[in-house]
């Protein structure tokens, strides 16, 4: 049952979003098709990865007041849970807004991932194309005109893995205003270096073991995020209110 709702509403929609560009663009290959449609379905997601930046920031500058009423009240733990309540009501904040936000977008970008996975390209698996998008008569697997995506690639490999440590960076370079202290803290520190040096080659594994194709999604993928949470950070996060 779960399987195929997944497949009518996450998994359809988006092979035929991919098949459509390469019907309407022909003169692409697969690899420029990858990266197009993982851009579009990036940029529709958007206004939300706004949304989700915006709340971890606010979370984030609220942080010493929340440790400050842990404090006042641990000896009461009720009282502690109704004043934080409080105070959240009374600054306009939502504590789950960014889990929800990104819960949101999470079957978006695991479909994504399953579609580039499961895409069996060069062959069009034409009973999930609806009756309104035609494949192409060919599907173009040279990646500009040097790489065969239906194949691996240690390269492309590669600079997915390095793409991914560079989102990380990014990334953890941003969020580096926490205040945070004490072993929690410590944890997620910890827990965020080993995500950025052992997770990279997790991808350049994957990449390799599946094709080209899941490689350059990778890669799009991880720049999109890179140019977008510098983008966030310099357009949006100076408008949010520090309380």
């Amino acid at each position: 049952m779960f399987s195929t709702l997944w497949t009518i509403i996450i998994t359809k929609p988006l092979y035929n979003g991919l098949i459509f560009l390469m019907h309407s663009l022909p003169f692409a290959d697969a690899g420029i098709i990858v990266i197009i449609f993982t851009v579009i379905v990036k940029l529709i997601l958007f206004p939300l990865s706004v949304k989700a930046s915006r709340a971890q920031l606010q979370m984030k500058s609220i942080e010493k007041d929340l440790a400050a009423i842990k404090e006042k009240y641990k000896e009461d733990k009720a009282e502690q849970s109704k004043q934080t309540i409080e105070y959240y009501r009374a600054h306009g904040i939502n504590p789950f807004a960014s889990f929800f936000i990104l819960l949101i977008q999470l079957p978006i970008i695991i479909g994504l991932y399953r579609v580039f996975l499961h895409s069996g390209l060069p062959v069009i698996n034409t009973a999930l194309l609806y009756p309104f998008v035609s494949a192409p008569s060919s599907v173009h697997m040279m990646f500009l005109g040097l790489i065969d995506i239906s194949h691996k690639s240690l390269v492309l490999a590669i600079l997915a893995g390095v793409t991914t440590y560079i989102q990380f960076h990014v990334a953890n370079a941003s969020q580096n205003t926490s205040t945070g202290t004490g072993t929690q803290a410590d944890i997620a520190k910890a827990m965020a270096v080993q995500m950025k040096y052992i997770f990279p080659v997790i991808v350049v594994f994957i990449s390799y073991s599946i094709s080209a194709a899941v490689a350059i999604y990778w890669i799009t993928s991880n720049l999109f995020a890179i140019g977008q949470e510098i983008y966030i950070k310099k357009k949006y996060h100076k408008d949010v209110v520090v309380v």
